[in-house]
């Protein structure tokens, strides 16, 4: 019998696994599909020449998280690539901001597009430079963040108090008309606050474009050499190192309950599989509550807030191999490794309310990744492996474009939607299209079936808007890994802090249940739990 079960090989589970084997746990981690690394994976389905990855591809926060770098998996084989230029944004007539691995280049290139630009986006690296690493350890630490409210607090202050406090909490928009005259720096941190599932508009959506695109300042958005899943073997490596198990192909149907505490879990086959001190779960909220924990072992206020949990949007992909590099119009494009598509901020705001109002955006705004560019392994000289994304509603009312999408995403809406993407690319990069040696298409459904997180293609394991953040997440009166089952955790995106590769969800569930688990351990369970009915069910056997 292990110490601890994890259910879930995504990343964020293996980052818990590592920690409670670090703590010397007995740790086995369960995997439903048939390789560990939810959407951390890598393969050649593409074009046997060249390595696409699945889902996730750039880790900023992957570099720049604490709970990341504590597991020095350098150690264990991970190599870090980075391309030229972390971030740009080409325009329709030939400029492009670019966001470079020094903070002065990508001044200088601001200013360019804007007269004084260039000291705005420095007067935002020192910002950084007060409370950036603070602001990361309250947001990727434990909620309520009280060992890393202190330092911020302090941060803060330096930084400007209530000054910083109000830019970093307005709209993206707002920031972007307040600080800059040309287009540049704004397009730079509206395309990252629109990486989470936040508008222009939305309140907070200044932070959330900050702290990426400062993150990419200091640390790069580099990619691991291989391919993603190059990321999850170093994470395996080190867990079995540390005596700890990974099973694939081994689905789990149920956490056993019994009068309010797990005992472990049952696998679809009908493997009974306990766990001497604690379940962590990688797996997003709704499949927990109601899923692998039935109703009846929780209390009916989760049901009915349950009800109101919100995903982020749905993500189509399309996958590309080139035979040769992408032909920008634009300077610089070609140099960065993640690219933004969109003719300018009010471009994004129309796409963001064609989501908000069910519509398939007719301009989609895309992120693209230039693999090869980034990492030379990933297909042969002179070649490129790229992809890019795009959201769309999870239930479509219309097509905001001409093609009449309506949402079944058969063979004939699935090309029509790549279509849409490859048109966005080749306006600013004529010939693109010429140089296609293969092409695959992932639909909203098709991400689901590489990991079941992925909803639809929601990527964040729920909305990243303020609604459903910190206390909310991934319900009112959560926001910690605890649930309302003693010696059970929420290890996933569903967690605060919420989406993006940084393991904090994994951190925070290691470091709940390692709390509880000594003889001065005290299960902290939200008060709504004290309407929980008695526990059903039994041990495994």
């Amino acid at each position: 019998m292990a110490d601890a079960v994890v259910v879930g090989a995504g990343h964020n589970g293996l980052v818990a696994a590592n920690m409670l084997a670090d703590a010397g746990w007995d740790v086995e981690v369960l995997e439903a599909q048939p390789e560990p690394g939810g959407a951390v994976r890598s393969d050649r389905g593409v074009h046997p020449d060249h390595v696409s990855d699945l889902c996730s591809a750039f880790y900023p926060l992957g570099v720049a998280s604490p709970a990341m770098r504590a597991l020095e998996l350098e150690r264990h084989g991970l190599r870090w690539r980075h391309a030229p230029a972390v971030l740009a944004h080409p325009l329709p007539d030939g400029r492009c901001a670019v966001l470079e691995r020094d903070r002065d280049a990508t001044a200088a290139g601001l200013d360019a597009l804007g007269a004084g630009d260039g000291e705005a986006w420095l007067r935002l690296c020192r910002l950084w430079d007060e409370m950036g690493e603070d602001v990361l350890r309250a947001l990727l630490g434990p909620f309520p963040p009280v060992r890393a409210a202190l330092p911020l607090l302090a941060s803060a202050r330096r930084a400007g108090g209530l000054r910083a406090v109000r830019t970093l909490l307005a709209p993206v928009r707002t920031l972007g008309e307040q600080e800059f005259t040309g287009p540049g720096g704004t397009l730079l941190l509206a395309g990252s606050t629109l990486h989470t599932d936040m508008f222009p508009e939305s309140t907070a959506g200044s932070l959330f474009g900050w702290l990426l695109a400062m993150a990419g300042q200091r640390h790069g958005w580099p990619v691991p050499e291989g391919g993603a899943g190059e990321l999850t073997a170093a994470l395996v490596r080190r867990l079995e190192s540390r005596g700890g198990r990974v099973r694939c192909d081994t689905p789990v149907a149920s956490v056993v309950v019994r009068d309010g505490r797990a005992l472990g879990v049952r696998a679809a086959s009908g493997e009974p599989v306990r766990a001497a001190r604690a379940i962590l779960a990688d797996v997003s909220a709704p499949a927990l509550y109601g899923g692998l924990v039935g109703w009846s072992d929780l209390p009916a206020s989760l049901r009915a807030d349950m009800r109101r949990f919100v995903w982020d949007h749905a993500t189509f992909k399309v996958d590309w191999a080139l035979s040769g590099p992408i032909p920008w119009a634009a300077d610089g494009a070609g140099r960065a490794g993640t690219v933004h598509l969109s003719p300018g901020l009010d471009a994004m705001t129309d796409y963001s309310a064609q989501l908000a109002t069910g519509r398939v955006p007719s301009e989609p705004f895309a992120l693209l990744g230039q693999m090869t560019t980034t990492d030379p392994a990933r297909s042969p000289a002179g070649t490129e492996s790229v992809w890019a994304y795009t959201h769309v509603p999870h239930r479509v009312k219309a097509d905001a474009g001409p093609d009449g999408i309506t949402g079944a995403w058969d063979e004939r809406e699935r090309d029509a939607m790549a279509r849409r993407l490859e048109d966005v690319v080749e306006r600013l990069a004529p010939g693109f299209r010429s140089r296609v040696l293969g092409r695959r298409v992932t639909a909203p459904p098709t991400f689901q079936d590489h990991d079941a997180n992925l909803r639809g293609g929601a990527l964040n394991g729920g909305t990243a808007m303020l609604h459903q953040q910190l206390v909310f997440r991934p319900v009112p009166g959560l926001g910690r890994p605890e649930t309302p089952v003693a010696g059970l955790y929420l290890a996933s995106a569903s967690a605060h802090p919420g989406g993006g590769v940084h393991g904090a969800c994994g951190a925070n569930a290691a470091r709940a249940a390692l709390a509880h688990a000594g003889p001065a351990g005290r299960l902290l369970i939200p008060r709504f739990a004290r309407d929980q009915p008695g526990g059903t069910g039994g041990p495994p056997s």
